[in-house]
């Protein structure tokens, strides 16, 4: 499919998702519409592996009329019904070849056709599909996938009738837009992806809790998959892991995993980290979505802060994670609750911790404390980070000194739906070869397109910001390679504008030109005012004075 069909796609369902959300809250409904979507999708993925295995046994060519008489919604059904003793080793083998299973009575055809025909059953077999796909579809166990869908909710209705009638409205209205489009499960995902983001938009502040714009994550995936000892050489070959330990609906984890297809890096495991349940399963869905086996990530439901993960919760520092990429956007200027034993926290203690009005250095300073020796992070953080003073200028300092800042970018206002207020980017090594600190200051309006409710990076905006760090390249009123000599000289204020600022000389001004065209507005003037009096007297009217 197409680009174009991609984004028409995800327009069409978005204008469904209008029509039909004034019947509830538009968070609840994006949580039924996001979950249908989600079942489609991996229904289009199952469905065509399943081709693919059972090759010409596959009944593809059953009419319908001999459909209907054997009560089958799809193909998958009617190879069941035929193959009863040979079921237990097809599934073994479709978890093999694609890690998950479903049973036909829970495919998207079968769902489809029971809101197509309003049957009375559509709730209940919903509910046990949903059942099925969290503890059994899997390898892995996906708990909880479905924990925010209330089928049962009075949202829906009040009797189970009046709920079976509207989630068979919904779910003709998403088929019926899906089908103006050529099949494609890939699609779905980017789909998937659109609503999101429209969502997002639709919540304004709410929203910086799941997404990061997609031209901005963009950003940070090329930075940390470029070589990190020479980015000038292009990507890297490898990269074992990558963390986003504040990762919403995974949207910046997906992006760096978009990339590495891109540059054809060799991309291990994916690790995320998501304190907000929904938000945890809107990601869990995300990576299936877009054909990331269960085997290929893990999305852990947990607070970073607190750091109750207790896969990073090694303190042997030969047996700790280590990841060679390392991305977030985590929630700007955070209050939070740190205890007095954090002072001794693995990931604090050789830094400081973080105020409690800001936890901005605290989710820093954990996804820094995991970034392997040759790989790179970047963090998306408020401009409060690079001036503030107390013991973010402690921390921040320390960092310098310890040369792990390689690059700070600062983005225009008004990008994220969480906040207006210009954010930016700050990059960091543990082992790097430059003295220098690169500066680039990309808010300039000539950077960015100015939308009505949101401002927009356009492509070349981002090729122009990943380059510029690519190559360390300076330029005027755009980047500056600043020496840590001058930063210090400047108390370590890595305030932006004051090394890179978008004013320009005012043009000098002539004096004596501006004293001739003086000279000449006042003859004009005296030549008027004569011809004006002339008329006044032959008026016999007072003259000006």
């Amino acid at each position: 499919m197409s680009t174009n069909n991609q984004n028409e796609l995800g327009k069409t369902l978005w204008a469904i998702a209008d029509q039909l959300r004034g019947i509830m809250n538009a968070d609840d409904f994006r949580d039924y519409m996001l979950s249908f979507l989600f079942l489609r999708s991996i229904s289009d993925i199952y469905t065509e592996a399943v081709k693919k295995e059972l090759g010409k046994e596959y009944p593809d060519d059953t009419p319908k009329d001999v459909m209907d008489i054997l009560g089958a919604t799809s193909y998958l059904q009617i190879w069941y019904d035929e193959n009863p003793n040979d079921i237990d080793e097809f599934e073994r083998v479709m978890r093999r070849r694609i890690h998950f299973i479903i049973k036909p009575k829970f495919l998207w055809q079968n769902i489809y056709e029971l809101a197509r025909t309003q049957n009375k059953e559509l709730l209940e077999t919903l509910e046990n599909g949903f059942k099925f796909i969290e503890n059994e579809s899997f390898e892995s166990t996906f708990r909880g996938l479905f924990s925010e869908i209330n089928l049962n909710s009075d949202k829906l209705g009040k009797t189970p009738q009046e709920r079976n009638n509207l989630l068979c409205k919904i779910i003709v209205k998403i088929a019926e837009g899906i089908k103006q489009f050529p099949e494609d499960a890939d699609n779905l995902g980017d789909a998937y992806e659109y609503l999101i983001g429209q969502f997002a938009a639709g919540s304004g502040k709410k929203a910086g809790e799941f997404y990061t714009p997609q031209r901005v994550s963009t950003i940070l995936s090329r930075i940390v998959t470029l070589d990190c000892q020479s980015p000038e050489n292009g990507p890297r070959k490898r990269i074992n892991r990558v963390l986003d330990m504040t990762c919403g609906s995974g949207s910046l984890l997906l992006n760096v995993h978009r990339e590495c297809e891109k540059q054809k890096i060799e991309l291990g495991k994916i690790f995320g980290q998501e304190k907000n349940i929904t938000t945890y399963n809107l990601a869990r869905m995300n990576m299936i979505l877009h054909k990331v086996k269960d085997t290929e990530f893990i999305i852990h439901h947990g607070d970073t802060l607190t750091n109750d993960w207790d896969l990073f919760n090694e303190p042997n520092p030969a047996k700790k994670l280590r990841f060679d990429a390392v991305v977030a956007n985590p929630p700007f200027s955070l209050r939070w609750e740190p205890t007095e034993d954090m002072m001794y926290d693995f990931r604090f203690q050789r830094y400081g911790v973080a105020p409690r009005i800001a936890a901005d250095f605290a989710f820093l300073l954990h996804g820094f404390h995991y970034l392997s020796d040759e790989g790179t992070m970047a963090i998306i953080l408020p401009h409060g980070v690079l001036f503030r003073g107390g013991k973010e200028e402690s921390i921040r300092k320390k960092l310098l000194m310890d040369d792990n800042i390689d690059a700070i970018i600062g983005l225009p206002q008004g990008l994220f739906y969480s906040t207006g207020i210009p954010v930016c980017i700050i990059v960091l090594k543990k082992c790097r070869k430059n003295d220098d600190i690169l500066i680039i200051n990309a808010s300039g309006k000539e950077h960015f397109t100015k939308g009505r409710k949101q401002n927009e990076l356009r492509p070349e905006d981002v090729d122009y910001i990943v380059n510029t760090y690519k190559y360390r390249k300076e330029e005027p009123r755009y980047s500056r390679r600043v020496p840590l000599k001058e930063i210090t000289e400047n108390d370590y204020n890595l305030n932006i504008t004051r090394y890179v600022d978008l004013t320009t000389d005012e043009e000098p001004i002539d004096l004596n030109e501006v004293h001739n065209q003086l000279v000449d507005i006042e003859k004009e003037i005296a030549s008027a005012k004569a011809e004006h009096n002339k008329y006044l007297r032959e008026l016999s009217l007072p003259e000006l004075p």
